[in-house]
Order: structure tokens, then C-alpha cells, then sequence
């Protein structure tokens, strides 16, 4: 049979086109209800955000970034998640871009059983009992190595640059990690520095690229590399130490004399979130102690939260390096506050790795 659309009335094309506009709009509309988180990969796992689900089933996605300069480079582009989660250092840059909105502390249930120490820090402050990032997570940057392979090292940072491991180490891919440590083991502030001092910088770095396998912020193909002895010394986080220990690989996490890099990351609120309700429920059930305690067993990381140390046995915290308060740490490490110089650095980072 032939089919003339010049026959079909003209009511019923509207009529069809209506309802294809209503299905679409609702379509839309369910797509909106949905959180979208922006984070480091391991993050995402309903573990730390059991309550939230319960209450919002299948009510967040979350898309991955490799580190906080891809995160921002990704939202500053146009990218708009409604929560996302970088480290302290960054938030100031996030914030002078005008990406950010306040979050109102008054709706943060657990506020005040996070720790002093990060509830406070300066760049955080929005002003009226505000702050532009909700601390949720803080951790270590050190030495992983095979104590099999290397046997008694000086513990220091000297390490990744001792040329009898040449082509057996790997460091970070992060300008808030390698130069930093760079920058210790030239004598200078990593956190502001004068373009002499950034030459300093740049020549340790040059000193030490021959000396590697890779730049990487692949973690989970760092601990295979160091599983297998491919490397036998690498730059990581707690949790690649937590998961080789548990693997029985002898590894030690160490202590350098200069300072582990501590950090601090956590929830940001984009200026432009549509779902705003659901961006504080969603902190919230982050903060809650059974989140906090499975990023502590689980990642070997420490949580914000007072009471999820409370809820982890002294021993098992002895074994991961963690004391119960962050504070007691802090007083021998190094901690990553923001850069003056960021993105000069990061030009002469890649500048080094490119062999330039």
C-alpha cells in the first residue's frame, strides 16, 4: 500500500509530536536526577556511599579523571558534573575560575567530627560558615620498594635518583608530586619559588629522567611492576602498599628523611550543579563512619572524620602507618598546600619529561 504523508491529519502529527516532546522532556528530566560525581578512579565504589543509595538507587554516575590538573583542565573546558573531588592544593585554582559555589556547613551533618586540622585550613574558608571544599580523604606520597631488592636504603627521597636501579624506578605523573620532591632535594620552598629556584628544580628533574621506567599515575600497573619486580622502587599512595602487603610482596612504605608529601582531597560543589539536594546527601552519606572506615581499611588512607578512626582497631591502624590523628603525622611530613607557581611548573615538568 502506498503512503501519502499529505493524507495523515494534521492533528495527529501534532498530537504525535506532543507526546514525543513529553517522553523526551521526560527522559531529560530523569537524567537530571541523577548525581553526576567527577573523580579519581577507586573512588566511585558504592561502598562509600551506602545511605545515599539506599535513598537514591542508581542516583549517581561517575566519570573518572587520571589527576586533579586533567580534572580541571576537563571542567574548565566545559565538563560540568555537579560534585567533584580534588586535593586541597587545587581548590584555590578551581575557585579563582569561578567553577565552584560554597557549600553551607550547616548541611553537612558530619561537619564537626572532621578533624581540625583539615575543617580549617585556609583556602577552604568562604565566609558565613561556608567553605568551597567538604575534606574527605588525606593520605601519604612516599618510596614503595622491594626489600628484597633494595636492601637497607638511606631513607630518602635520594632513592628514585640512585643510578645502580636505572630503569627499575617509576614516580608520579603529577606536578603536585615528582617536583615537589624535587624541589626538597634542591633546598627549595616547593610551594613558592623564584625562577632561579625553578631552575634548580628543573636540573634534579633532568637529573633523575634517565633513571626511570616511567612517569606514571597508573597505580595499578606500578604495583604488578613492583609484584613482579619490574621496578624495584616506585613513587606512590598509601593503597599501593596497602594492596602489596595484603598480596604477601615484600614492600615497605618508607619514611624519607625529608618528609612524606602529605594531602588532603574532597568534595566540591560546581557553581552550575543542577542537583544540589542531591550533591549534600550525597557528601553526607560520604562522611558517615562505615565510609570513612572502609577508605581506611580498604585504601589505607585516612578519613576526615574523627569517628571513622574511632571505629578502626589501634593495631590495624599501627600496621597502615596511620595515627589516629592526622596532626601527629604533620609534624613530620610535608604537606601539599597550593602552588604559587602551578602552571609554570607544570610547563617545565613537561618540558623535563620530554627531554627538553
Amino acid at each position: 500500500m502506498a503512503f501519502d504523508l499529505k493524507s495523515i491529519n494534521r492533528k495527529t502529527v501534532q498530537a504525535g509530536l506532543a507526546a514525543f516532546a513529553l517522553a523526551l522532556s521526560s527522559t531529560v528530566a530523569f537524567a537530571a536526577d541523577k548525581l553526576q560525581y567527577f573523580t579519581w578512579s577507586g573512588y566511585e565504589l558504592p561502598d562509600f556511599n551506602k545511605s545515599f543509595l539506599v535513598a537514591h538507587p542508581d542516583g549517581v554516575e561517575a566519570s573518572m579523571f587520571g589527576d586533579d590538573d586533567d580534572a580541571f583542565t576537563k571542567v574548565k573546558a566545559g565538563f560540568r558534573p555537579d560534585v567533584a573531588h580534588p586535593c586541597y592544593d587545587k581548590v584555590a585554582r578551581w575557585n579563582k575560575e569561578g567553577l565552584l559555589q560554597p557549600i553551607d556547613t550547616k548541611r553537612i551533618k558530619n561537619w564537626d567530627s572532621i578533624f581540625p586540622v583539615f575543617r580549617n585550613l585556609p583556602d577552604l574558608q568562604a565566609g558565613d560558615g561556608k567553605v568551597w571544599m567538604v575534606p574527605w580523604d588525606w593520605g601519604n606520597t612516599s618510596i614503595l620498594y622491594r626489600t628484597d631488592l633494595v636492601k637497607n636504603p638511606e631513607p630518602s627521597w635520594n632513592l628514585l635518583w640512585d643510578k645502580q636501579y636505572a630503569g627499575r624506578m617509576a614516580t608520579i605523573d603529577a606536578v603536585h608530586d615528582t617536583p615537589v620532591v624535587a624541589a626538597l632535594l634542591a633546598g627549595v620552598n616547593p610551594f613558592d619559588m623564584t625562577p632561579e629556584q625553578m631552575h634548580k628544580v628543573a636540573e634534579k628533574l633532568r637529573e633523575q629522567r634517565p633513571l626511570l621506567s616511567n612517569y606514571t599515575t597508573d597505580m595499578t600497573s606500578v604495583e604488578q611492576a613492583l609484584a613482579s619486580g619490574q621496578l624495584v622502587a616506585a613513587m606512590t599512595w598509601n593503597a599501593s602498599a596497602t594492596s602489596l602487603k595484603k598480596q604477601g610482596v615484600p614492600v615497605e612504605f618508607m619514611k624519607p628523611k625529608e618528609g612524606m608529601l602529605t594531602w588532603s582531597c574532597g568534595f566540591v560543589m560546581l557553581k552550575d550543579a543542577k542537583n544540589v539536594d542531591l550533591a549534600y546527601d550525597f557528601i553526607n552519606s560520604r562522611l558517615e563512619t562505615d565510609s570513612g572506615k572502609y577508605l581506611i581499611q580498604a585504601y589505607g588512607y585516612g578519613s576526615s572524620t574523627s569517628s571513622a578512626f574511632a571505629a578502626v582497631p589501634k593495631e590495624e591502624l599501627e600496621k597502615l602507618q596511620l595515627p589516629s590523628d592526622p596532626e601527629v603525622m604533620l609534624k613530620t611530613t610535608v604537606f601539599t598546600g597550593p602552588m604559587k607557581q602551578n602552571d609554570e611548573l607544570a610547563k617545565m615538568f613537561e618540558k623535563v619529561k620530554a627531554g627538553g
